[in-house]
């Protein structure tokens, strides 16, 4: 998977940050869906990796409860983790004992459980 999201990592589009951003989400009937950051000179139109092949896969027809686990990867020699918003999306969608893995461009990971990366999710009961 790191010679994937290595790989993936050439379709960022990242202009003004030069930090790219892969991930591909695993669904649990073991489909595929790629995804990178795309930036935006308004910066709040920009899309995070991690969402991008995440709604690719909804997209597609795939369900909350469908996601099996996500793979992102930073460019960069650290491992990196997602953001909160892409915390919230994954909260969402994903079961809380999913994995994430973390991986960084030498190829070290970090696993994490969506309850470990969202402890205080805010979900459908907190519109209750």
């Amino acid at each position: 998977m790191i010679e994937k999201l290595i790989k993936l990592q050439e379709n960022s589009y990242s202009p003004y940050s030069n930090f790219k951003v892969s991930a591909i989400a695993v669904m649990k009937d073991g489909h595929e869906f790629n995804g990178v950051n795309v930036e935006n000179a308004s910066y709040g139109a920009t899309i995070c990796a991690e969402r991008s092949a995440i709604l690719s896969a909804i997209s597609s027809g795939y369900k909350k409860g469908d996601f099996k686990e996500l793979y992102v990867m930073v460019s960069s020699e650290r491992v990196g983790t997602p953001c909160f918003i892409c915390r919230q999306v994954i909260s969402e969608l994903f079961d809380k004992d999913a994995i994430i893995h973390c991986c960084s461009t030498t190829g070290e990971i970090k696993d994490y459980t969506v309850e470990e990366l969202c402890p205080y999710p805010f979900g459908e009961d907190d519109l209750k």
